[in-house]
């Protein structure tokens, strides 16, 4: 909704989160403070939304411990969430689709309490003229709430996310377009700005990376409280498989 002329964004980061680290949760916080400081937006929201087991990176383990990582990760946080909806799928998910998972939820969230709240009864012909035109209201309320200022979900990632648009079948070009048009970026990165992609100076340089956890793991090093999830055989779990996108995107290429 709109707030004193601000627009209400909700932040959206989807990805392995294998396992999820502080530096997951900085990037929340670096782009709230960065989006608020604009005067123009005002951050609402942050969900956490960790992909399939049905992606296929290599190493990833079972989503159900991915989440509850996140979700132990994220519990004393008073506005980032994780959410499942993803994570549950038995296909891997396009991001594009993803975030519009999420903006129609947002949409029909406004308009339950917009239909729900307090109407005076009409008696007479006006009550059943309104009755006769509530099934064209339901149809076009999703458009409505979209003009009375729903709050947008943009998605957040790291320069690495942003570079590999112009890996080949990686991305299909029109969830790009999707992407950076209907909902816009917030990339945390070291460099300048554009019109829908939200570019945020990452001052303080965090070398925590889930990759790097991993590696330590394989070498012997102390991790804690990593219960022993990840070893050598999760490291080679979906070796030698395709990622997901690139079997989905070469597949439709080839057809």
């Amino acid at each position: 909704m709109e707030n004193s002329g601000k627009t209400e964004v909700v932040l959206l980061a989807c990805g392995s989160f294998n396992p999820i680290t502080n530096m997951h949760l900085g990037l929340f916080e670096l782009a709230k403070a960065n989006m608020n400081g604009t005067g123009k937006y005002k951050v609402i929201k942050g969900i956490i939304s960790p992909v399939s087991d049905a992606y296929k990176k290599k190493g990833l383990i079972s989503a159900h411990h991915r989440v509850i990582m996140a979700e132990l990760a994220t519990k004393n946080s008073k506005w980032v969430e994780v959410d499942t909806w993803e994570s549950l799928q038995k296909e891997w998910t396009e991001t594009a689709k993803v975030l519009r998972h999420h903006q129609e939820k947002l949409e029909a969230s406004i308009c339950d309490l917009q239909q729900n709240s307090p109407v005076l009864e009409k008696p007479g012909w006006k009550r059943k003229w309104a009755e006769q035109k509530q099934h064209f209201s339901e149809k076009k309320s999703l458009e409505q709430t979209k003009m009375k200022g729903v709050p947008k979900v943009k998605l957040l990632c790291k320069a690495d996310f942003l570079e590999s648009f112009g890996v080949p079948d990686l991305w299909k070009s029109e969830d790009i377009t999707k992407i950076l048009g209907d909902y816009g970026l917030i990339c945390i990165t070291r460099a300048g700005n554009d019109n829908n992609i939200h570019l945020v100076n990452e001052w303080i340089t965090n070398d925590i990376s889930s990759t790097k956890i991993r590696r330590a793991l394989r070498r012997g090093q102390s991790i804690h409280c990593l219960h022993n999830l990840y070893s050598s055989e999760s490291e080679e779990r979906n070796v030698g498989v395709v990622l997901a996108p690139l079997q989905r995107n070469t597949t439709e290429v080839k057809a």
